[in-house]
């Protein structure tokens, strides 16, 4: 009996240290892999993939549940394009099944500098996929299949200006929640789960590529949105609006504003705008900069910062690394060390217990300390090449995913999986 509960309790445990990546920067949408066991430093010939498989091209994160990746990648057959959504075994990389949406893009697409693939990243919920595509096919997919559900023709339906979706949606409740910038107020739209119905629409303004959040203040949940004219919070059962600033930020054609809204106790930070929450109710003021100029409200237009304690850390928009004062937005330091200093310059931030993991859009994983006396790196490895152009550079936009103690990176040519447990 006493061996039986010590082999229950082993179990009871492994399940609670193990955890799935279901979408967009991971279970609770923040970035954090909660798993423990990780390695606390990288071997000294680098990390070792133990697996590489060829995939399309996409911005998208890969996505896992029950041992299980899923991916939406793009790949070229001119004059048409197939648009992809790709599950494969998180042990092997093989695929499993794949389904596939075929269009015919205008003749540009097809240049070096503008070729790309989609952006939103999928959903996994109780044995469903949720993929939102860049020519805007929104699809719910039988997970163990691929099997159709139900979709949607967004541009058809909405009436889509012509710039493509890359806010990936999120799931709250029995709703599928996606910032589409659609006509006739459908600036987001909340859509049954199970049946496809829209639900709500809110906002008659356009999107950005910036993904939707949903945090609790002021007594109530809120769904918290950047689009092209405004940082709005809504009601997210129904769409009704809490309170909402206007900004220009996001609103000149081509703007393309990525960083998602992070939140800390009655703080609430869109890039390099900051808000303090009303504790009483669903209310919000700004806290700085002082200024409704666009620019000054852009921290970074590739990443989404690091919030942490009284201070935040993230590159600018050209790469330099800096630490600002939460309360004030003073910087605080500055550094050229974390990545190259290049319009488009990303990095996203994994916490994960006591370490912090950044993934640059060189491809390195970096172990650091951050803290308002400085920046202190630990430990780089090179885990993947930068394909996705801007201009005369490339880049690894794509952010990493995490399972089973597992890292998942792609770009436009390939999936990796890199083992990151400790050492025993």
């Amino acid at each position: 009996m006493k061996a039986t509960l010590w082999i229950l309790l082993f179990l009871l445990q492994a399940r609670g240290v193990a955890a799935d990546w279901p979408q967009w920067r991971g279970p609770t949408r923040d970035g954090v892999w909660s798993e423990t066991g990780i390695l606390t430093s990288f071997p000294a010939g680098g990390l070792k993939p133990k697996w590489t498989i060829p995939v399309g091209y996409g911005y998208s994160s890969p996505v896992i549940a029950d041992g299980k990746i899923y991916l939406s990648d793009l790949v070229l057959a001119k004059p048409a394009v197939h648009e992809r959504t790709r599950c494969f075994s998180a042990r092997s990389g093989k695929q499993i099944w794949l389904t596939q949406h075929d269009y015919t893009p205008p003749d540009w697409f097809f240049t070096p500098e503008q070729l790309r693939g989609p952006g939103p990243t999928p959903l996994i919920h109780r044995g469903r996929v949720y993929s939102l595509s860049m020519s805007t096919l929104l699809e719910c997919l039988d997970a163990h299949t691929g099997a159709v559900l139900w979709k949607h023709d967004l541009n058809a339906e909405y009436q889509l200006p012509p710039s493509s979706l890359d806010a990936s949606p999120l799931i709250d409740g029995n709703l599928l929640i996606a910032s589409i910038g659609g006509k006739s107020g459908a600036g987001v739209v909340a859509f049954d789960l199970m049946t496809g119905r829209e639900v709500w629409r809110a906002l008659g303004e356009g999107a950005t590529w910036s993904s939707p959040v949903i945090i609790s203040a002021g007594g109530v949940r809120q769904l918290i949105v950047w689009m092209r004219q405004s940082v709005t919070s809504l009601n997210p059962t129904n769409g009704a609006v809490y309170w909402r600033e206007g900004t220009v930020s996001g609103g000149s054609p081509g703007f393309s504003a990525v960083s998602a809204p992070v939140v800390q106790r009655d703080r609430l930070l869109v890039s390099g705008l900051m808000f303090q929450l009303d504790p009483t109710k669903p209310a919000a003021k700004v806290l700085w900069p002082d200024t409704p100029s666009g620019m000054r409200r852009i921290l970074s237009d590739t990443s989404t910062p690091l919030l942490r304690g009284d201070y935040i850390y993230s590159p600018r928009s050209g790469g330099t690394f800096v630490c600002l004062e939460a309360a004030t937005g003073r910087e605080l330091w500055q550094t050229n060390a974390v990545t190259e200093l290049n319009r488009g310059a990303c990095v996203h931030f994994i916490p994960n217990g006591p370490s912090l993991f950044l993934f640059t859009d060189r491809g390195d994983l970096i172990r650091a300390e951050l803290s308002p006396a400085g920046y202190r790196e630990l430990g780089r490895t090179h885990l993947i090449d930068p394909t996705s152009p801007l201009f005369d550079k490339t880049f690894a936009w794509s952010p990493p995913a995490f399972a089973d103690r597992n890292l998942y990176v792609r770009n436009d040519r390939e999936l990796r999986c890199y083992p990151m447990a400790a050492r025993k």
